[in-house]
């Protein structure tokens, strides 16, 4: 999976997006909170929120209702790139010397290191 936590992402389908659309408050965005990777689902914030409701206990002494993001699927999300300000595809790319990294497969802007230099996929050999 090619995002990670703290990226900002654009919702390009589900519950939210379908809402979002009726009323005219499109793109939604949020900040990735947590990634799920083998169930291939992430935790945006503000987006697939949902009502738990709670007992009174000594935690929460009040009781009723918490708000609370749930999981989306990974495939309803796509990255929001710095530079083209969409959502965008991700790629992922070895640099001459060797070290892995990310990028928008838009405009080709880079959005981050992936895995530190190896020898083995550089392309110079030294």
């Amino acid at each position: 999976m090619r995002i990670r936590r703290g990226d900002l992402v654009e919702v390009t389908a589900g519950d939210d997006y379908s809402l979002a659309a009726a009323q005219n408050r499109l793109p939604l965005t949020g900040r990735v909170l947590s990634v799920s990777s083998e169930k291939g689902k992430v935790v945006v914030e503000g987006i697939n929120r949902v009502y738990k409701h709670v007992r009174r206990s000594q935690r929460n002494p009040q009781g009723g209702r918490l708000s609370k993001e749930m999981p989306i699927d990974a495939s309803n999300v796509q990255l929001l790139c710095e530079r083209c300000n969409r959502g965008t595809r991700v790629g992922v790319r070895y640099l001459d010397d060797g070290a892995k990294e990310r990028f928008c497969k838009r405009c080709g802007q880079t959005l981050g290191p992936v895995a530190p230099q190896r020898a083995r996929y550089a392309k110079t050999k030294s």
